[in-house]
């Protein structure tokens, strides 16, 4: 998933270096919480071709349907053995959190920490109505910070209201840094914050972005500037919404506060005519200028007006008693937008003195331009299965890794200027594939479209690549020859079925190989036809 970066130019590194070079003091970091996740939160995820390719925004469907249903209301939503949310919210207790617990079921497929955020993404777009960009970056967030608290139950007990701990088992809370511990065995909670949706509060940013969420992506190569870069940006636009809510309740208090001041006034300004109603009927009754009829139907109509009067004057004890409520909320209000300025300002202090120093280490590292040896490292005992390597010339020193650890190393090949091979892995919606390498990266950029089987040599005849591929007209599991470009299209397919071990010798116009039973088989190399 491609990473936003919203501070391009060189106006905002300015500003961070600045920042640092004029003195602002760096915040220390919680070592006690440190020292509970000494082991850096590094995902593993499966590297290697798919059975099953999907968009990016076909996966960001799966959690945006979630995120609706929260929206709409719903307490639990999902199936419990693929992907489902519990939105807990209960009353208040503390300073604990309420949360969404964002769980991964027994069937889930889910094998990238890329596309478990991008589902995450999707949530928090449905459910809480963040833009794309912010809901990507507190994806982000969110996975590191269930990693790093990865079953913690002391902590998750100290910050969380009980009925969200409920939920939760040291085996399941947080999320596992391997992508095959995921089904099933995954409770990624989401703090909540104050704001509902359409809030840049509503999810809690203080604690996903805590010290020791922090301090682990400091242990980043790039220490994680750009990700925290864009979480002060969105810090400081929690802080001027907070502000800007204040001040509407600030004036909304006051306009309220001028009309019961006069819905006061015009009370006691009826007291006094009523009292005075009553004063001059009880005179008018003694003087005899009216009947004691009339005295009574005046003073059944005084009393109608002075308890009306008097419901009023109830009525506005009763909004006044809401305007301290209010004005309490407005002190909160303010008090999270004051909170969320030092945050940001504190972030900032942080990242300026981690860019001077990336530059200091920058400047003292040895340049070099020397081009790398391709190689490879076995992963997978007992297999040639492993990872690519980019190798120092002469001394062999490790210089670059592919992150693609499902390679079978014995059938990689450079041809037509391209590193082919053979990857992958039968499980979950992995496959196992040809594939093109990024010379460079190192990292997968094509996959073929067709099963191959498991251990299969890779032969090389000029441009062409041949290996033993799974499926056709026999069932799923029967085997064939197949013959493929330096594209990954399969360009021929033997009619015949091969064995599993099969060899392939080339002679001229021949092609000699070996049937499921084992006798010898003679090929056409063009077209895989059978001599007969």
């Amino acid at each position: 998933m491609a990473e936003r970066n919203k501070y391009p130019g060189l106006f905002q590194n300015f500003i961070y270096i600045f920042l640092f070079v004029t003195g602002l003091a760096f915040a220390q970091v919680d070592q006690a919480e440190l020292e509970q996740n000494q082991d850096p939160v590094v995902f593993i995820n499966y590297e290697g071709p798919q059975s099953r390719i999907e968009t990016r925004a076909q996966i960001r469907t799966i959690g945006y349907g979630l995120g609706l249903s929260a929206r709409n209301g719903q307490t639990s939503t999902g199936a419990g053995n693929r992907y489902f949310v519990i939105h807990s919210v209960s009353p208040k207790d503390g300073d604990k959190l309420d949360s969404d617990i964002f769980g991964l079921g027994v069937d889930t497929g889910v094998d990238h920490i890329r596309n478990l955020r991008t589902i995450i993404q999707g949530y928090l777009e449905g459910a809480y109505d963040y833009s794309p960009e912010d809901a990507a970056l507190l994806a982000r967030y969110v996975t590191i910070y269930n990693a790093v608290y990865r079953g913690n139950q002391d902590y998750f007990g100290s910050r969380y209201k009980q009925a969200v701990v409920g939920y939760l088992s040291p085996e399941k809370a947080g999320i596992s840094i391997r992508f095959d511990e995921w089904p099933g065995q995954t409770l990624m909670l989401i703090p909540l914050g104050p704001g509902g949706a359409g809030s840049l509060s509503a999810v809690n940013t203080s604690s996903l972005s805590d010290s020791s969420v922090v301090e682990e992506m400091r242990r980043q190569e790039d220490r994680g500037i750009e990700d925290r870069k864009e979480m002060v940006d969105l810090t400081e636009r929690e802080a001027s919404e907070a502000e800007q809510r204040a001040q509407v309740q600030r004036e909304a208090i006051r306009e309220e506060e001028r009309r019961i001041a006069e819905e006061r006034s015009q009370v006691n300004q009826e007291r006094n005519e009523t009292a005075g109603a009553r004063e001059e009927t009880r005179q008018e009754l003694a003087q005899g200028t009216i009947s004691p009829a009339q005295a009574e139907a005046r003073n059944e109509e005084i009393d109608r007006r002075e308890q009306a009067n008097e419901e009023k004057s109830r009525e506005l004890d009763t909004r006044e008693e809401n305007l301290a409520e209010r004005r309490e909320e407005a002190g909160q209000t303010e008090e999270f937008a004051e909170q969320k300025s030092e945050e940001a300002q504190q972030q900032r202090e942080e990242i300026a003195k981690d860019q001077q120093e990336i530059i200091i280490e920058e400047a003292s590292r040895p340049q070099t331009a020397e081009a790398g040896i391709l190689g490879g490292r076995i992963e997978v005992q007992g297999s040639s299965v492993g990872r690519l390597l980019s190798l120092q010339p002469g001394s062999g020193a490790e210089l670059k890794r592919s992150p693609l650890d499902t390679v079978n190393l014995r059938t990689v090949v450079m041809l037509d200027g391209k590193i082919l091979a053979i990857a992958g892995e039968n499980r979950g919606n992995g496959a196992i594939r040809l594939i093109e390498i990024n010379g460079s990266s190192l990292e997968m950029v094509k996959q073929g479209d067709i099963d191959i089987l498991e251990g299969s040599p890779l032969w090389v005849k000029g441009n062409d690549l041949y290996a033993i591929a799974l499926g056709g007209e026999g069932g799923s599991q029967s085997l064939y020859l197949a013959r493929f470009d330096t594209g990954l299209k399969q360009l021929a397919r033997s009619t015949v079925t091969v064995n599993p071990f099969a060899s392939v010798i080339f002679q001229g116009d021949y092609l000699a190989t070996q049937r499921t039973d084992g006798s010898p088989l003679l090929l056409k190399p063009a077209d895989l036809s059978e001599y007969k």
